[in-house]
């Protein structure tokens, strides 16, 4: 009985120009999208389809080896487990493998030293160019990326220097609109769960709190804040610990970040507090799953995708000399109200305090 033949075979660009009927130099220029637009669009969709139909696989590696190019972009991410960058990687990697990139994702932590180290190796690599979400507002790894000419855009955060191109969300009206709401619903006692002051989101974030504080006739001599050591639900709860014990007449926290938010409602449950009974929680980014939390997190909601997508156009531009101008492009973030807002009751300031002295005299 013969053996049927299951070893599959390698499909060629000859045989791709013959089922299309054209020359392999054109079935070349079709399959790869940085030349696609110099053949005609129905032959184009013609070898796509013939491609698609014999199961061609383009290989980089050997386009890479003939035109000294790679088709690598690298994503650098400080905590790849927050799931604020998920949609951020997403509408980046749709974007360029459109224009025949492939992504490698690195999550390289808050160390600049091991993140410099990560890039350093990615360049020997070959990488075409770097979307960096990891940046601080004086970053070496922007220093190396200018060094060694490498085209680079930052995402989600900005460098201060403004050295490289960047897409962001406009902190500042989303502070605004987190603060314009629950001073809306009554609140007069706000407190500022701040970001690291080394990363663009936590330094913008907290200055546009005071402004918006300012316009409401609200800034305390005695500042509002406390600022984690990093955007994790620890560091939130490490920070909305000391915010109590600072004042307990606190009625609403608006935080940096959801992560921190979250934190917020575990330091609250562990002093018998309750959200928003006793104190009304705001977050910022509008994570994924905010809405299944408890209680649901009212936050500002920033357009991660869009964000991603952005940022892998401007590199696109750079790594084709395209548009050699520095662009800062800021995406503007909406209020989304759930449930961890509400008016302040009456006596809410007393009732915190209450229950600060209750714990103090059981730990006595």
């Amino acid at each position: 009985m013969p053996r049927s033949s299951t070893k599959s075979r390698t499909v060629t660009i000859k045989q791709v120009a013959e089922a299309a009927a054209v020359h392999p130099s054109t079935v070349s220029r079709a399959l790869n999208p940085a030349t696609r637009y110099l053949v005609a669009e129905e032959v184009a969709e013609r070898v796509l389809a013939a491609a698609q139909r014999l199961g061609y696989r383009r290989n980089l590696l050997a386009a890479g080896l003939r035109t000294g190019r790679s088709h690598l972009v690298g994503m650098l991410v400080p905590d790849i487990a927050n799931t604020v960058f998920s949609p951020i990687l997403s509408g980046a990697a749709e974007r360029l493998a459109a224009e025949g990139f492939s992504t490698v994702v690195a999550d390289v932590g808050r160390d600049s030293s091991r993140q410099l180290e990560i890039v350093r190796e990615l360049a020997t690599r070959q990488i075409e160019g770097l979307i960096l979400a990891t940046v601080q507002r004086d970053d070496p790894v922007v220093d190396f990326c200018l060094e060694q000419g490498l085209p680079a855009v930052l995402v989600n955060r900005a460098e201060e220097k403004r050295r490289l191109s960047a897409v962001v969300s406009d902190d500042a009206l989303g502070m605004q609109l987190a603060v314009d709401h629950v001073v809306e619903l009554g609140h007069r006692r706000i407190a500022h769960l701040a970001g690291p002051e080394t990363v663009s989101t936590g330094h913008l974030r907290r200055r546009a709190f005071y402004g918006a504080m300012e316009q409401h006739d609200l800034r305390s001599t005695e500042p509002l804040h406390e600022a984690a050591e990093g955007y994790s639900r620890e560091e939130g709860a490490i920070a909305t610990r000391r915010l109590l014990d600072r004042d307990p007449d606190i009625t609403a926290i608006v935080a940096a970040n959801d992560l921190l938010a979250l934190g917020a409602y575990d330091a609250l449950k562990e002093r018998g507090l309750r959200c928003p009974e006793d104190i009304s929680i705001v977050g910022h980014n509008d994570m994924p799953m905010m809405d299944l939390v408890t209680p649901p997190l009212t936050t500002i909601r920033i357009g991660h995708n869009a964000l991603g997508r952005e940022a892998a156009d401007l590199l696109l531009q750079r790594i084709r000399g395209d548009d050699p101008e520095i662009r800062n492009i800021v995406l503007a973030p909406s209020l989304v109200v759930r449930e961890s807002t509400a008016r302040p009751r009456q006596g809410q300031a007393k009732r915190t305090r209450s229950a600060k002295a209750t714990r103090s005299a059981v730990a006595g």
